[in-house]
């Protein structure tokens, strides 16, 4: 039997690990849409606009063939150079192949929105099938994610952009954020560990510990950032941008989930086969300081250590000192400019 954590609520005993895992992840995200939704007073799911619905969708998928090209002509723009740079095999990286598997989850994703089925149930419908694909993608270099989320993530941005109404951007916005996540995040990865653990496994409790509360780990993280380095800018603007700011809530919980696969898989191959290489392709390119990543790092850990007890923060331990000291100063030595220091410094931060 599972000892029972009174942060973590009834769950079932005899629920298989992967299921748990997978049904906390659900539970997490309808949580957060009904949080949205008691601030606007609006229920989304249950609007009368179906037919509307519909036609934006199929509006979009016309479209998604002109989208899918630019979004691979700024993903190419972006990060193309450091398939040379990392001497990634060309061959790896297949733009229509690329293209064609995100018109096939762009349009499920688009079914689901026309259907008014709920995005969490999107997730049922794709997370494993993403997962696979995700697979795919990593197993002979697991950069090539890079460009595939990037294509995948530009796509559902200009697909956005072609919306007129504010209030279905941010409903169409719940549905892509599924394929954001999973694609960004080895979920599948996670919940396979997770079926290899026993019931009363302390790295399966620990993990069920965090994951209902890793979006508002990842939230107040980033609202952290946003204080200490008020005139960031990143290559899509500054941290208060609601885009900018979705990217890097996103990001803070990718870091999350891949601290969970290296619990639960006990070995750190997750974060130096997978993240780190990720993280150096993709950040100078998207102007992401490494300051800002030690200073995400540090937050993190504290926000584990109000969660969790002594005896389960040390199975994080291992991991966290390895992040930093994969992205320390003497591995990357460059520090956002003096001016926004000295700002940090004035509002009493410990860079």
């Amino acid at each position: 039997m599972m000892k029972q954590n009174p942060n973590q609520g009834e769950k079932s005993t005899n629920q298989p690990p992967i299921q748990s895992l997978a049904k906390l992840w659900a539970k997490k995200y309808i949580q957060n849409l009904d949080t949205k939704e008691a601030g606007t007073g609006e229920k989304p799911w249950l609007s009368a606009y179906g037919q509307e619905r519909s036609e934006i969708a199929e509006k979009l998928m016309y479209s998604m063939r002109y989208t899918s090209l630019q979004a691979w002509q700024k993903t190419e723009s972006l990060i193309g150079r450091e398939i040379q740079r990392h001497q990634i095999n060309p061959k790896l990286i297949d733009p229509w192949k690329i293209s064609e598997d995100a018109y096939e989850i762009y349009q499920k994703a688009l079914e689901s929105y026309a259907k008014m089925i709920a995005p969490q149930h999107l997730a049922r419908i794709i997370g494993a099938y993403l997962g696979q694909l995700r697979d795919k993608y990593t197993a002979a270099d697991p950069r090539t994610i890079g460009f595939v989320a990037l294509q995948f993530h530009y796509t559902g941005q200009m697909m956005l952009s072609e919306v007129s109404s504010q209030w279905e951007q941010n409903q169409l916005l719940a549905y892509f954020k599924v394929i954001d996540d999973h694609l960004y995040m080895p979920l599948q990865r996670a919940y396979n560990a997770a079926a290899t653990q026993d019931y009363d496994s302390p790295a399966l409790s620990v993990v069920q510990t965090l994951l209902p509360s890793s979006t508002e780990i990842a939230r107040n993280i980033c609202q952290r950032i946003i204080e200490l380095y008020p005139r960031y800018l990143s290559h899509s603007g500054s941290l208060h941008h609601p885009v900018v700011k979705t990217s890097s809530i996103r990001d803070v919980e990718m870091f999350q989930v891949y601290l969970w696969v290296c619990v639960l898989e006990n070995n750190i191959a997750a974060i130096q086969q997978e993240l780190f290489p990720l993280c150096v392709m993709l950040y100078p390119a998207l102007k992401v300081h490494w300051e800002l990543v030690r200073q995400m790092i540090n937050l993190m850990g504290k926000e584990f250590s109000k969660r969790v007890k002594p005896e389960q923060r040390q199975l994080f331990v291992p991991y966290f000192q390895a992040l930093r000291e994969m992205f320390s100063p003497e591995v990357f030595p460059e520090s956002i400019d003096e001016e926004m220091r000295r700002t940090a410094k004035t509002m009493g931060a410990t860079l």
